[in-house]
């Protein structure tokens, strides 16, 4: 019975192409604007200056298969920077909460120590809350995303990031921004936008994250200030579409800075050089959402499995910590990929 029962639940998993994305990877040879703001104190968002406002109307199909030579490019101009100094600069440690019995679509919260050279003084226990690919309404439902606003609340973050993917129809929209922001942080609220958010409810999800005081990333980096010291974020629009935004923003950014990539997807950092980057987030694999015996039928990243969960690293050694996010697309079921929050706190490391 089981032989005949396992081949059948693979086929189904087959089917699952969670938050897949159609967008081809070019290589781009001139870099677009960066927009640079500052965040001054805590409830206060960096003012946009010279807005840059990207068309979206020639969005590709991804075909993987006319990128390789792209990628090996791209690869190469990021291994630019000293792998040995990446790794002699930082120490990363992780522990896990299971929170699945007393709350609706969360199942855990992953706590990362983070500690680099380049975090200030004033940042050390600087706390991060990260999350991804909410899909509302898909598996998580109005009692769940109460319980994901509840436990964020109770971290404590000092500034709240979100990796996109937000919605699963434009009528979401506003009831789960109105239910985030209720999460009141230090530092406000930041965010970069999903696939699925460029193919549908851009401008609503831009127009009411505004409206809620959150700040969307799209190609541009703030500067979180603290004690006269400062940290960056860094945040990438459409990833999938590398003619346009194949140069990253952090390029522009000081290497004595402590640099934070907020994109959708993790291929991004090994596609094209992030230089300058001490941390990166992303999401889009949801941990491969259905994994059976370990192994992801269907895959997000065209790195496989290298790229669909917990820490990892680019070529040039840069870390990169990839959330299974916390909802669903195609079918509403997770398996062996817990639904989660990531929880960082910076420390600065000790001469």
């Amino acid at each position: 019975m089981k032989k005949t029962i396992i081949p059948f639940v693979l086929l189904m998993l087959l089917l699952l192409t969670s938050c897949k994305s159609k967008k081809n990877m070019v290589v781009i040879t001139l870099p677009l604007p960066v927009i640079i703001a500052d965040s001054v104190h805590s409830d206060t968002v960096g003012t946009i200056v010279g807005l840059f406002t990207p068309d979206y109307s020639q969005l590709k199909d991804l075909d993987a298969s006319k990128n390789k030579k792209t990628q090996k490019k791209q690869i190469a101009a990021d291994t630019s920077r000293p792998s040995t100094r990446a790794l002699s600069a930082t120490k990363i440690t992780s522990s896990s909460i299971d929170v699945s019995t007393t709350n609706d679509g969360i199942d855990r919260i992953v706590n990362y120590d983070f500690t680099h050279r380049d975090v200030p003084e004033a940042f050390e226990g600087f706390r991060i809350a990260f999350i991804s690919d909410l899909h509302y309404k898909s598996l998580l439902k109005e009692k769940g995303l109460n319980d994901l606003v509840s436990l964020l609340i109770a971290q404590k973050p000092d500034v709240l990031l979100m990796g996109g993917d937000y919605q699963e129809g434009c009528e979401f929209v506003e009831p789960l921004f109105s239910a985030l922001s209720r999460v009141k942080t230090p530092m406000g609220t930041y965010g970069v936008m999903g696939n699925n958010d460029y193919e549908r409810c851009h401008d609503d999800i831009i127009n009411t994250m505004k409206h809620y005081g959150m700040r969307i990333l799209e190609h541009e980096v703030d500067t979180l200030r603290k004690d006269g010291q400062q940290i960056i974020i860094a945040g990438v629009r459409n990833p999938f579409d590398l003619a346009r935004n194949g140069v990253s923003p952090t390029l522009a950014l000081s290497p004595e800075d402590f640099v934070v990539l907020l994109v959708h997807t993790p291929d991004y950092v090994e596609d094209v050089s992030i230089l300058n980057t001490d941390l990166a987030l992303a999401g889009h694999t949801h941990g491969g959402q259905v994994r059976v015996f370990g192994i992801a039928p269907a895959l997000n990243s065209h790195y496989g499995n290298r790229f669909i969960s917990g820490l990892a690293y680019n070529t040039a050694q840069i870390p990169m910590i990839i959330t299974n996010g916390i909802g669903t697309s195609r079918m509403p079921i997770r398996v062996g990929a817990p639904a989660e929050i990531i929880m960082i706190t910076l420390h600065r490391t000790k001469e």
